[in-house]
């Protein structure tokens, strides 16, 4: 009685066990993986693309990992055009580039204090969050604005305390500040009624409405500054490559995809 073997799928049997093994482990791997880079992760591309493609033979092999070389390749490309961008956006943070200046180039504003690396660092929750605080420190100045407009005796210490601790130690360096330090015109602020009065209309209020207006403008900075982080000419370069790469992978894939119908006509004929 003769011992036959049953059927089995194309590059299961036996005799390609270990080869199909070595190619799952990357043979070229020595060679594709940089150093810094994850082998396994490159591996398991590898395998997926040997359970894919079902190789046969040295050269459908080759091939393969031909394949998975250059999906590797794309890899590292993307990571080379972040790195490239995080690079040009490092530059927008530099003190001689006027990143919110052009961004609001268009707006009719005041000259504005918000920093760029703010601006790129805020997530919509932070800015919603930068914008309540703002409302809420409003609202109580607004309220001693109110209670220093009215006829307490003691109007001048209850809106003082009304006010939040960080406008508290604004109108104390105001009152601190010694006459050679004020500006041309301006008067020493008192430490009654009439001067926190004064202070508050003139200075606090002022910077609230500035203030919510680079909130408002923060997406336009955060635009403005990762627009000028693209580096068109580092881009197209890298752009030429990606070319190149799908190129070659449409070559490659081509030429297994040949060989394999070519096989299976062998087989069927």
């Amino acid at each position: 009685m003769t011992d036959t073997k049953p059927d089995l799928p194309l590059a299961i049997v036996p005799t390609d066990i270990t080869r199909l093994n070595a190619l799952r482990h990357g043979v070229l791997s020595c060679y594709t993986v940089l150093p810094w880079e994850d082998e396994q992760e490159y591996r398991a591309v590898v395998s997926a693309l040997v359970a894919e493609h079902a190789p046969q033979g040295p050269t459908e092999e080759h091939l393969v990992e031909e394949v998975a070389g250059i999906i590797w390749r794309k890899r590292r490309l993307r990571l080379a055009e972040a790195a490239a961008h995080r690079r040009g956006l490092e530059d927008t943070l530099k003190p001689y580039r006027e990143t919110v200046k052009a961004a609001l180039v268009h707006l009719d504003d005041a000259e504005q204090s918000e920093r760029v690396v703010d601006a790129i660092r805020a997530t919509a929750t932070d800015t919603e969050d930068d914008i309540r605080d703002v409302q809420d420190d409003e609202a109580v100045t607004c309220q001693a604005l109110k209670i220093l407009g009215g006829k307490r005796g003691d109007a001048y210490e209850a809106a003082l305390t009304v006010l939040r601790e960080d406008t508290q130690e604004w109108w104390s360096d105001r009152l601190a500040r010694e006459p050679e330090e004020l500006d041309e015109g301006e008067e020493p602020a008192t430490p009654d009624r009439e001067g926190l009065r004064q202070f508050i209309d003139g200075e606090v209020l002022p910077w609230f409405e500035n203030r919510k207006k680079e909130l408002a403008n923060r997406p336009l900075i955060r635009e403005q500054a990762f627009g000028e982080s693209l580096d068109v000419h580092k881009m197209e370069r890298l752009g030429r490559y990606e070319v190149h790469l799908d190129r070659k992978l449409e070559r490659i894939l081509s030429m297994l995809l040949r060989l394999k119908e070519m096989r299976l006509g062998t087989v069927a004929g």
